[in-house]
């Protein structure tokens, strides 16, 4: 990899109150994915035909970096009025790693997991909040969508307070997939739902656990509120209709820390 084809090319972010770095250009694009660079997604300008978007479409499916088509204006204002030649890469400042091989370390480890899961939290600073609680409660890794969640950006980082350098962050395909082989695992998987009977506190948290969370608004998706083991709610009084999602988390990782420091 040429270094000097690629880093005149990065920028500053500055989009939607995000902050991190893109890189625009085709062959600066192409360079670094094919370099292994943690490339988050790609914005192609509307309307690309040809082989260029051909070699886009194969690298991304061979990467598998989501692609969108955006209007040429959205590329020009993140390329900051420079010649982007149609494509823009979102570039992660974390490195991922896969489901797959942080769980059997965790039991190698002779250490009872804890695993986040977070479905298409959209807020950075929510997404930030909550490693932060998870890398305080001993949490061991954080699961979160390819497609559809806030990107972990300066701004993240921030809100983390610099947990998302150190907690294991696993980008899967499919959240469902994801839940399927946790639970296939041994790992109990545990959804919030206001209208659950079970509460919090009543549940075991000292085995092997999985919390499912999910999107601001929203909530979870009921293709992965069905498949948990069991569902519970946290006890609140007054008006509000429920915690924010990152308030929610942390008292949930902090029963789970409870828990452990009683057992012992």
């Amino acid at each position: 990899m040429r270094a000097s084809a690629i880093f005149p090319t990065f920028r500053p972010m500055e989009n939607n109150n995000r902050q991190g770095e893109v890189i625009y250009g085709r062959h600066p694009v192409v360079e670094a994915i094919t370099a292994g660079l943690p490339v988050d997604k790609l914005w192609l300008q509307q309307g690309t035909r040809g082989e260029f978007e051909k070699e886009i479409r194969r690298l991304s499916k061979e990467w598998d970096i989501p692609v969108q088509f955006v209007p040429k204006e959205k590329l020009s204002k993140l390329a900051g009025g420079n010649n982007h030649q149609g494509i823009v890469g979102f570039l992660s400042i974390i490195g991922y790693q896969l489901l797959e091989d942080v769980l059997p370390a965790i039991y190698e480890r002779s250490e009872t997991p804890l695993i986040v899961v977070l479905d298409h939290i959209t807020d950075v600073r929510n997404l930030g909040a909550i490693a932060r609680s998870a890398s305080c409660c001993g949490a061991h890794a954080l699961v979160i969508p390819r497609k559809g969640g806030a990107l972990i950006n300066a701004e993240a980082m921030k809100a983390s307070a610099g947990a998302l350098a150190r907690l294991p962050v696993c980008r899967v395909n499919s959240l469902v997939n994801a839940v399927e082989f946790l639970q296939q695992s041994g790992i109990q998987v545990l959804a919030s739902d206001l209208r659950a009977t079970q509460l919090l506190h009543q549940l075991d948290l000292t085995g092997p656990t999985a919390l499912l969370l999910g999107a601001e608004g929203e909530g979870l998706h009921h293709s992965l509120s069905t498949r948990a083991d069991q569902q519970f709610r946290i006890p609140q009084l007054g008006d509000t209709e429920s915690f924010n999602v990152s308030v929610a988390a942390g008292i949930m990782l902090y029963e789970s820390l409870r828990q452990r420091i009683i057992q012992g």
